[in-house]
């Protein structure tokens, strides 16, 4: 397996949210994600767990009907089928993400269509 680290992997765009894989398996998939101030991605319910692991920034993750504000050291768990997004507030926002298992690019479609709309809760 791969061994990286977030600073290692760190990279950003004017555009959307960067997400870099740094490992999957048949089972799970692990990004580090980086934000810039507004960024976000959008919410969207797929059949997989995800936890979010918040290395530094402030922002919130949606989970189900919940929204937490996270900062640094922040876990957050949501749990297949519900929804979830995640979005920096006014600073950079960068966390390690783990989906298992990894979704399907058809389950990834309302965050290609949130990004595109600019729409967080598409």
């Amino acid at each position: 397996m791969p061994a990286t680290s977030v600073d290692a992997e760190r990279a950003y765009s004017d555009d959307r949210f960067t997400a870099r894989e740094v490992a999957r398996t048949p089972r799970s998939k692990t990004v580090c994600g980086y934000f810039e101030p507004g960024q976000f991605i959008p919410v969207h319910a797929p059949d997989s767990d995800v936890t979010v692991v918040v290395q530094s920034g402030h922002g919130i993750v949606r989970d189900g009907e919940r929204t937490h504000e996270v900062d640094p050291g922040s876990v957050v768990t949501v749990p297949a089928g519900e929804e979830r997004g995640v979005k920096a507030d006014d600073e950079r926002l960068e966390a390690v993400l783990v989906t298992a298992p990894p979704p399907t690019d058809a389950e990834h479609d309302p965050v290609r269509r949130g990004i595109k709309n600019d729409e967080f809760e598409p």
